[in-house]
């Protein structure tokens, strides 16, 4: 396959190791010829670099088996996720889960990408729901400016919010960048 047709959630085969491809992008610099920089994850060891790409260069693509489960708790730096349909349950690191942990709450459906028999990494929603643990009062009247305040949600995650939002209410926040999308 071309590296031009390459997109984020692809698994490629290069030196030897597998990567996931998280970010794309197609750079055609004026006089200069065009090239693809693209951000990968080596899906064993869990190392993300950045590799320059030239247009039209050939990439081994690897197909994944997705599947959808539910994940179920953490434990002792493990997280136990449980296949909808045939039950069977998976324990993945803390180190293959990473920073999504701060996404997911237990009974929430994921899609998990399983290469050899073994499972690989985690593909979250683009939207997850979660609940406001705390924040700081917001200011009555202060509503001529977009402004924002921290906010710690249930899972731990910080992020940024408008001043309006309270301590338990229930919003939806972007996995790709952890910012807040809007109230549930």
């Amino acid at each position: 396959m071309n590296s031009t047709d390459l997109r984020p959630g692809m698994a490629i085969k290069m030196d030897g190791n597998l990567w996931l491809v998280t970010e794309y992008n197609h750079v055609t610099p004026g006089n200069l010829r065009a090239f693809v920089q693209i951000k990968i994850k080596n899906l064993l060891k869990g190392q993300l670099i950045d590799k320059r790409l030239r247009s039209g260069e050939s990439v081994e693509i690897v197909d994944l088996d997705r599947r959808t489960m539910t994940y179920l708790y953490a434990q002792a730096g493990k997280h136990c996720f449980m296949d909808d349909e045939t039950f069977d349950q998976v324990e993945l690191s803390a180190n293959d889960v990473g920073e999504l942990a701060l996404y997911i709450l237990p009974n929430t459906q994921v899609v998990i990408c399983w290469c050899d028999g073994k499972a690989v990494s985690v593909e979250l929603p683009n939207v997850v729901e979660l609940l406001v643990a705390e924040t700081s009062p917001g200011i009555k009247g202060a509503t001529a400016t977009n402004q924002l305040k921290e906010a710690t949600m249930e899972t731990g995650l910080n992020t940024r919010v408008p001043s309006f939002i309270a301590i338990g209410e229930k919003l939806r926040i972007n996995t790709t960048d952890g910012t807040y999308a809007s109230r549930a």
